[in-house]
C-alpha cells in the first residue's frame, strides 16, 4: 500500500488528491513503524518519500495532528507522538462513555426500523463467524469490519448529528477503535471467547434499545469498553499481539499514572 501510494509526482493536486495521497502517505508509515516516535518529519524528505509537492505535505501534517498522531514541536515542524498505556485508556473509556450516552438517547427517543434491521444484519454476520471452533485471519477481518459498522450505527440510531460527530471524533483517535484491538487479540488462547463475549453484548445493548431501557443500554456499552480495556493489556504483556496491532510501535509503557 505504501508504495502505491508514493508512486509518481503528477497527482492531480489542485483537486485536493495529492493531499490526501499525502496524508494517506503519510499515516501508512507512521502506523507501520517506518517512522518511529519522537521522529523529527522533516518536509523536503516527506516531498521524496511521498512524491507530492510541499502543499499537500503540509496540509497532511496538520491533518494527522488533529488525528493525534503528530505533535508540534517548539521551534516549529511535527514529530511523531509516543502514546502511553494511559492515553491509549482514556480514549477507550471517552469512547465507551459517548457510546454509552448514544445507547441511552436511541432506547430514549426510538429507532428507525431500517437501522434496526442494518444492525441485525451485522449481528448476523458476525453470529456466522463465530460458529466456527476455530477462527483465522479471515475470520478475524471479518468480524472487526462488521463490528466497526456495527458501532457506527449505534451512533447513528441516537438521532443526533451532535452526538454521532463527536463520537466519530473519539472512534478515530489512535486505538480507540471498536476493532483496534482485534487482529492483536488474535493470537491469544481465548480469542473466539473473547469475541463471543463481545457479541452477547451486543446482542443485549440492540434487545435494550428495542425494550425502551435507556440506563441498562448504556451501562451495557461502558461494560463493552472495558473488553477493550483487557485486550489492550493482552497487547501490552505480548511482544508478538503487539507487533499484530496498527501502530503498537507508538505504544510506550511510560506514564501510566
Amino acid at each position: 500500500m505504501i508504495s502505491e501510494i508514493g508512486r509518481g509526482t503528477g497527482a492531480a493536486e489542485g483537486d485536493g488528491s495529492a493531499t490526501v495521497k499525502a496524508q494517506l502517505g503519510l499515516r501508512a508509515l507512521i502506523v507501520s513503524g517506518e517512522l518511529p516516535p519522537g521522529e523529527r518529519l522533516a518536509e523536503l524528505v516527506l516531498v521524496e518519500r511521498l512524491g507530492v509537492s510541499r502543499t499537500p505535505v503540509r496540509a497532511a501534517l496538520i491533518k494527522l495532528q488533529d488525528e493525534g498522531l503528530l505533535e508540534p514541536i517548539p521551534g516549529g515542524g511535527f514529530a511523531v507522538k509516543a502514546f502511553s498505556e494511559a492515553d491509549v485508556r482514556d480514549a477507550i473509556e471517552v469512547r465507551g462513555t459517548l457510546e454509552g450516552l448514544a445507547a441511552r438517547l436511541a432506547a430514549e427517543r426510538g429507532v428507525a426500523a431500517s437501522l434496526m434491521a442494518e444492525a441485525r444484519r451485522c449481528l448476523a454476520a458476525i453470529d456466522a463467524v463465530l460458529a466456527g471452533p476455530a477462527l483465522d485471519d479471515t475470520a478475524f477481518g471479518t468480524y472487526a469490519a462488521q463490528n466497526a459498522r456495527f458501532h457506527v450505527l449505534l451512533g447513528e440510531m441516537a438521532g443526533s448529528p451532535v452526538v454521532r460527530r463527536q463520537l466519530e471524533r473519539a472512534a478515530a483517535q489512535p486505538f480507540a477503535s471498536p476493532s483496534g484491538f482485534v487482529m492483536a487479540q488474535s493470537l491469544g488462547p481465548q480469542a473466539r471467547d473473547m469475541l463471543v463475549v463481545a457479541q452477547h453484548q451486543h446482542q443485549a445493548v440492540l434487545q435494550a434499545i428495542e425494550q425502551r431501557e435507556g440506563a441498562r443500554a448504556e451501562a451495557l456499552l461502558r461494560e463493552h469498553a472495558r473488553l477493550a480495556q483487557g485486550n489492550l493489556s493482552q497487547a501490552l504483556g505480548s511482544h508478538e499481539s503487539l507487533a499484530r496491532l496498527p501502530g503498537g510501535a507508538l505504544i510506550q509503557r511510560f506514564g501510566t499514572r
